[in-house]
């Protein structure tokens, strides 16, 4: 549980807080008696398969989130029914020479689409603990945001990351990142993107469309107990930013709203292992709680503009326990609360939900190894009002080659 660099194999091996400091001493190195293996300079790959069996009492073709304008884009809701391959991703990392770092990971979608989940280079010897990122990259605001889909608890993130984020928010930029000097755990991040994804949209502008500032703190407790907390605030501008929705006339119109978002959160987790010794039993207790700003110019189906404005906002609560060597047993509660929008003149013609969305979630996981998991997930999903969706999913994880350990 103590607070360290480390880096290694498998999908859930390793706690760090500062990944962006990972050890460079990856590089390869020879002296006039020891001549290095050309093998020495290939990249590390990683393969990450991961699929299972999804049953849901809701379509969910028809699934939205109560209150909550999402473009068609999003990725909200709990999948397809049936058999299907989840998420796959290939990764490719390595060192490209003392001073610089590479990494890509290329996201294998279940519609046999392949997209680039993040593509960056990172600095590794700025000294003075700071570090820079450029490239494609998952921000580095709350908790979860930048963690991979097969790094988390349960097999999807929280209403609050879909409803605000888009289940998770990456852009094109810049990430500089400062780790204090100081006994005590402090990281200060800024970021400059593009803003190309919800809550933001690509459009071609010079300058930044969206800016991130991080700042977190942790430390340990005793030998059994760490912690971590943080804030985190987020801007990003949309343009021409599309809906698809249902007026009060039930007819199916197209939105669109250009203006900005303010995405605040806070986040904190603790974790308690006996002495510091995960391996046979643990705990983890973890939140966050997101708050949404929207302001801007609101068009109701492509003819009626006027000014909109809303404030949101969610939270959510986990638990997980590892009982013994391998099982873990996992409980998550949350909820959204979509505020009191102001469509101006359009108000009379847009459908303004009172339902405030919650989410109950149990999970049952079993890894035999660091390289594979399969888990078990119910969940009763009031996502879109008083109707409940009872949800049932298999899953399983596996890791192929070299990969990373993961961040704290």
């Amino acid at each position: 549980m103590k607070f360290s660099i480390v880096y290694g194999l498998g999908i859930a091996i390793g706690l760090t807080l500062s990944p962006l400091t990972q050890a460079a001493s990856d590089t390869p190195t020879s002296t006039g008696s020891a001549p290095v293996s050309d093998n020495a300079f290939n990249p590390a790959m990683s393969l990450i398969l991961s699929g299972g069996y999804t049953h849901t009492s809701l379509d969910p073709v028809n699934y939205h989130i109560a209150g909550f304008d999402l473009p068609p884009d999003a990725e909200a809701g709990p999948g397809s029914r049936g058999f299907s391959l989840a998420e796959s991703e290939l990764g490719i990392s390595a060192n490209i020479d003392p001073w610089l770092r590479g990494t890509a990971n290329i996201s294998l979608a279940p519609d046999n689409s392949v997209s680039v989940e993040e593509a960056f280079i990172q600095t590794t010897s700025l000294g003075y603990g700071l570090s820079v990122k450029a490239g494609r990259f998952f921000s580095g605001i709350g908790y979860l945001n930048s963690q991979h889909s097969h790094t988390w608890d349960f097999v999807d993130n929280p209403l609050a990351y879909q409803a605000m984020l888009g289940t998770q928010y990456a852009d094109d930029g810049i990430q500089l990142n400062l780790l204090a000097p100081t006994d005590q755990f402090i990281q200060l991040g800024i970021e400059l993107g593009r803003g190309r994804s919800f809550p933001g949209t690509d459009s071609s502008r010079n300058g930044a469309g969206s800016t991130a500032f991080i700042l977190h703190t942790g430390g340990d407790v005793g030998d059994s107990n760490s912690w971590r907390a943080g804030i985190s605030a987020l801007n990003a501008k949309a343009t021409d930013q599309t809906f698809e929705s249902v007026d009060t006339s039930d007819k199916k119109v197209t939105n669109t709203f250009t203006g900005s978002t303010h995405v605040w959160i806070a986040d904190g987790i603790w974790k308690w292992a006996p002495n510091g010794n995960a391996t046979r039993t643990n705990f983890k207790l973890q939140g966050e709680y997101l708050r949404s700003k929207r302001d801007g110019d609101f068009t109701y189906n492509t003819s009626s503009t006027d000014a909109y404005s809303v404030t949101q906002s969610g939270w959510y609560l986990q638990g997980i326990y590892q009982f013994m060597p391998r099982w873990r047993v996992g409980l998550r509660t949350e909820r959204l609360d979509s505020g009191s929008p102001d469509y101006g003149n359009n108000q009379a013609n847009v459908v303004i939900s009172t339902d405030q969305a919650h989410k109950h979630t149990i999970m049952l996981d079993y890894s035999p190894s660091e390289f594979s998991r399969v888990r078990l997930q119910f969940a009763k999903d009031y996502a879109r009002g008083d109707a409940a969706d009872n949800q049932m999913f298999l899953q399983y994880q596996m890791s192929l080659g070299a990969h990373g350990a993961h961040s704290y």
